[in-house]
């Protein structure tokens, strides 16, 4: 059995990685967490390949505990975070009880680090497992993964199994299904005027863009699984100005295929409701529908099974969140997801782990590659 160390040792590492601030938008930044990742795992022989980032993007990393192109488990972490640079000036990496604080900690900086942890002890020890193992960090998972899908799907392509190391639910669940999400860009073009002297002379952007809002809001139907919020807006250049410009984002969460087409066109086909306006809409469904399939489900039956035998209680939960694990169980390829460590305030500025936890979930995921046989 894997040798894993103490939570305490495995957070005293951790916190080192939540030090180095990984904004997605700063690839330079995320690529220096690539090196540190790439520079551990190859001290302990991990076949490495480093994809360069682009489009303003940093590197990602797909390390192997083989060089054998064969059938492997897929383990899934990002680098990159939500939180921009300086952050940790007001928001410290912390330690409080049995809570660890700090941007990027739970997601999912924790889940990657585990990954990481587990594949070098593997290696460091000479362990064998019943698959080789691949890990792949990537630097975009924030943003829909617009650089790394195709990486994460030709990783998927051979790979028996994926886990993926976004961070566990409540009571440590584990995730069998997410909804699909789509996003776009909505733009309103109008006519500027005077907003006294020549007021019926404009056509507001902000008026038709607000209008739209209303409309969009009208397809929620959270009975139905299906959500949609519209942040950011803007719009406008001064009170005395009729706005000429104005737009938002729109973010559209499906629990199926058929609902994610079916909003895609109602989207995409938006008209506008001012004759001195016109409308712009672009984007789509950025991630699938991840479906608990029935491969899905006596994966997840394994799983619980191995975490009893370590005294682990596994249970599941579908999330609203997409992750990258929604591209790999649309392949086909069974996946479990949110295997990372528990915690919460994703994306808030309470953000936590619950880091006597690392140790537990470690062990998780190391009894998960040395026991997952070949079907």
């Amino acid at each position: 059995m894997m040798e894993l160390g103490e939570s305490g040792t495995l957070l005293e590492e951790l916190a080192g990685w939540v030090r180095m601030e990984t904004p997605t938008t700063d690839a330079a930044s995320v690529s220096r967490l690539v090196d540190i990742a790439a520079s551990g795992l190859g001290a302990a022989g991990a076949v490495l390949r480093r994809v360069p980032g682009r489009d303003g993007y940093g590197d990602a990393l797909l390390a192997r505990s083989s060089a054998d192109p064969g059938r492997h488990i897929l383990l899934l972490g990002h680098l990159d975070t939500v939180w921009d640079k300086g952050t940790l000036a007001t928001m410290p990496f912390r330690v409080e009880g049995p809570r660890a604080y700090g941007p990027g900690i739970y997601d999912m900086k924790a889940g990657s680090f585990i990954g990481f942890h587990v594949l070098r002890s593997l290696l460091c020890q000479g362990i064998t497992t019943p698959y080789p193992v691949a890990l792949l960090l990537t630097p975009d998972e924030e943003v829909g993964s617009p650089t790394s899908r195709a990486l994460i799907e030709e990783a998927a392509g051979d790979a028996a199994t994926v886990l993926v190391l976004e961070p566990a639910g409540a009571g440590g669940a584990c995730v069998t299904a997410r909804k699909g999400v789509g996003r776009f860009v909505l733009t309103v073009r109008g006519q500027a005027a005077h907003a006294g002297s020549a007021f019926l002379d404009g056509t507001s952007a902000v008026v038709e863009l607000a209008e739209q809002i209303r409309s969009l809001h009208g397809l929620v139907d959270p009975q139905a699984g299906i959500t949609l919020n519209v942040a950011p807006i803007w719009g406008g250049t001064r009170p005395n100005v009729i706005a000429a410009e104005a737009g938002c984002e729109i973010d559209l969460r499906v629990p199926d295929e058929d609902s994610g087409m079916r909003l895609e066109r109602r989207i995409l086909g938006l008209e506008s409701r001012a004759s001195g306006c016109r409308i712009t809409v672009r984007g789509g469904m950025n991630r699938p529908p991840f479906a608990e399939s029935p491969a899905i489900a006596r994966l997840y039956a394994k799983a619980k099974a191995i975490a009893a035998t370590l005294g682990i209680d596994l249970p599941k939960q579908h999330r609203g969140g997409g992750s990258d694990g929604n591209f790999t169980a649309a392949m086909n390829v069974p996946t479990l997801d949110g295997l990372g460590c528990p915690g919460g305030g994703a994306h808030a500025i309470n953000e936590h782990i619950l880091w006597q936890d690392l140790a537990p979930r470690a062990r998780l995921l190391a009894g998960l590659l040395e026991r997952v046989q070949p079907a």
